[in-house]
Parts: C-alpha cells; sequence; structure tokens
C-alpha cells in the first residue's frame, strides 16, 4: 500500500511539467531596465527617459563621481554635479527613479534660469516721456553669426511702431541715446 502512495506523489509532479512554473528571468549583474514601449533606459549609470538623459561618471577633478543632465538633441549638458558615492566608498551609488526626476526638475530650472538672461540680454527697452506721449524704445540684438546686428524701434503708447533701424549688435540702449534718437527723428544712430 505505501508503494501506491508513493506512485500517486510520482505521477503528481510528473503531471506538472517544468515549462507549466512561471518564467523569472533574474539578471542580477545587469541592472537596467527597459520600460516597455516608451524607450526609456534605467540603468545603474544611465537614465534616459522624458527627454533627459542622466549619466553617471567619473569625477576628473578628484576621486568621487559626477552626473551629468543633458536634454535629448543638445551638444551639452544642462547641468553637472557630484554625485553620491556607494555603501562600498569606491563605486557610484545607482541612480533611481527619485533622483533622476530630481536631476530633471533641477536641471529645467537651470534652463529655464539661462534662456531668461539670454532673452534679458538681447532684449532691451527703455521708456521715453516726449511731447507726443510715452514712447517705448527696444533694442533686439540678434546674434547672427555672419552679419551681427541689432534692431532699433520706437513704439507709441497704442503700440504701432513709429520708426525701425538696424544698428550694430553692441549699441548700449539708454534713456539718453533714445531721448536724442527720437530727438533727430529717427535717424540711424552715428557710431561713437
Amino acid at each position: 500500500m505505501p508503494r501506491s502512495v508513493g506512485n500517486a506523489a510520482a505521477r503528481d509532479t510528473e503531471t506538472k511539467p517544468d515549462d507549466a512554473l512561471p518564467s523569472v528571468d533574474v539578471d542580477l549583474d545587469n541592472e537596467a531596465q527597459e520600460a516597455e514601449g516608451d524607450g526609456a533606459i534605467r540603468e545603474a549609470r544611465l537614465w534616459q527617459d522624458d527627454g533627459w538623459t542622466a549619466q553617471v561618471i567619473k569625477n576628473e577633478d578628484d576621486e568621487g563621481w559626477a552626473v551629468s543632465m543633458t536634454l535629448d538633441g543638445e551638444p551639452e549638458p544642462s547641468l553637472v554635479g557630484p554625485w553620491t558615492m556607494g555603501r562600498d566608498k569606491k563605486n557610484p551609488k545607482p541612480m533611481d527613479a527619485s533622483a533622476f526626476q530630481v536631476l530633471v526638475k533641477t536641471a529645467s530650472e537651470v534652463r529655464r534660469r539661462h534662456e531668461q538672461h539670454m532673452h534679458a540680454m538681447l532684449h532691451k527697452n527703455v521708456d521715453v516721456d516726449h511731447e507726443s506721449g510715452r514712447i517705448r524704445v527696444t533694442l533686439d540684438i540678434v546674434p547672427d553669426e555672419y552679419e551681427p546686428h541689432a534692431i532699433l524701434r520706437a513704439f507709441d503708447v497704442y503700440n504701432d511702431l513709429l520708426a525701425e533701424v538696424t544698428v550694430e549688435p553692441d549699441y548700449k540702449l539708454n534713456v539718453r541715446g533714445a531721448e536724442k534718437w527720437i530727438a533727430d527723428g529717427y535717424a540711424r544712430p552715428q557710431r561713437a
């Protein structure tokens, strides 16, 4: 009788082939996790997602690690900063989702501030009180590689264009210069 019980147990294991068990592929050496369908790369030292690439690199200045954040399509990183060492004090800490999101937010803020600074450098304006009313004078610098120039414009209180001339890209706009330009009948300012 015990023999039939043993045979029943043997028959039970024979009826469950190995391929009926769920397959789990675990690769402990490769921490890469590629998101399905969106092309995101999530490795310990390289993350690509949401139009950004974070890459943990060896810091050339010292023995530590750094992380660079590059917007897709840009040749240079928007942000480069120190990166945390791992527990072994030799290798970098692996990138994770929360660290990546913080880096995206920080790099986006750095880009936004840079764009605001560039806009302020390239677009200036002053207001001048004139007998005909307030006149707004603007200077828009065009940093063209071959023919850099600037456009000087005057607008009335209704934002109607009164005058427009092309000037040198290093033209310094100030209230006194704008008043002189208006007094001269909007003639192209002479280079000093």
